[in-house]
């Protein structure tokens, strides 16, 4: 992996993916302490930043690999981003997910033409059925984050982040990134060790799902013990991944553990103050901004709301911490 990878999707994603806004609010800074802002890619089509990684992948492939068809596995939201990007080249995608994913997120990926293929991630290994299915169709798997091309296309965020950020006249930042596998907060990391050098990816998790702070703590790839039980199912992964790993162990700041209900009161102030739907797991980093302010000595902290897709339900509880 490297910055030339990285620019090279954002070439392929011109004109393609939305270049997504740095938002700010006084009412958050005053909770915080000192400057928030907020990278909104839930406003990303598809409603993530998955969307990037997605047609960063299929564009990188050879056209006559995907001519044959995607698969992918996903709780949601890499879903909807394949899903799409594969419906845009007019090509069969299939996606496997946890039955306990969102329904939003299901129905999602459903109607943007991919075949959903649903299973139980309590007793079943994702990765053999996903191998078993590629093998049998002849599809080619586009993993959510130990995959170059998705790496490449996440990392464009980044660059976002860099210019936007620079032109607000911002030098110096904690970079809050919601982290599960780390395909994002890796790319994230590299774009900004060549574009913003005085800027600090930091990974953001729930409690009881912190697979990569202890990681990045011991120094090797440590595991979560279980794979269910939090609302924050955006993020929710076995362990960070053998590509993303030694990246952010290299580039990365420790990463900040928030509280499920701080999730919730975030995607509330998001809302609040930003006008912005996120969901729990996507606002892992604007509570870690928020409600953690002694875990960072930045000057300035950048929260990436990294997705909205969230089932009516939630997003109501969310909004009765308010």
């Amino acid at each position: 992996m490297n910055i030339e990878m990285i620019r090279a999707a954002a070439a392929r994603l011109e004109g393609h993916a939305r270049r997504t806004p740095l938002l700010n609010s006084p009412f958050l800074d005053e909770i915080a302490g000192k400057p928030v802002f907020v990278k909104a890619e839930c406003l990303q089509h598809t409603g993530s930043f998955k969307f990037r990684g997605g047609w960063s992948a299929l564009t990188g492939l050879d056209p006559a690999k995907r001519t044959g068809g995607v698969i992918a596995f996903s709780s949601g939201n890499h879903a909807q981003g394949v899903a799409y990007a594969a419906q845009m080249h007019g090509v069969p995608a299939v996606i496997i997910m946890p039955s306990d994913a969102p329904k939003l997120k299901i129905e999602n990926t459903r109607a943007l033409g991919a075949e959903v293929v649903l299973y139980d991630r309590a007793s079943e290994d994702r990765d053999a059925l996903g191998d078993k299915i590629a093998r049998e169709r002849g599809l080619t798997l586009i993993k959510p984050y130990d995959e170059p091309l998705v790496i490449a296309g996440q990392g464009t965020c980044g660059l976002e982040i860099a210019a936007d950020a620079q032109a607000q006249g911002v030098e110096n930042a904690d970079v809050y990134v919601c982290c599960g596998g780390g395909g994002l907060t890796s790319g994230i990391a590299l774009a900004l060790e060549a574009d913003a050098p005085g800027f600090t990816a930091r990974p953001c998790e729930p409690e009881g799902f912190d697979d990569v702070a202890r990681s990045l703590k011991s120094g090797k790839i440590e595991h979560n013990d279980k794979l269910t039980g939090s609302l924050c199912d955006a993020i929710i992964t076995p362990a960070p991944g053998e590509l993303t790993f030694p990246i952010m162990h290299r580039l990365c700041g420790a990463g900040v553990v928030v509280s499920e209900a701080e999730a919730l009161k975030a995607a509330a102030l998001a809302y609040q103050r930003l006008k912005i739907v996120v969901e729990p797991g996507g606002a892992v980093a604007l509570a870690a901004a928020l409600f953690h302010p002694n875990a960072s000595d930045a000057p300035n902290l950048i929260a990436v709301c990294t997705g909205g897709n969230v089932d009516a339900d939630i997003f109501a509880q969310a909004l009765s911490t308010l």
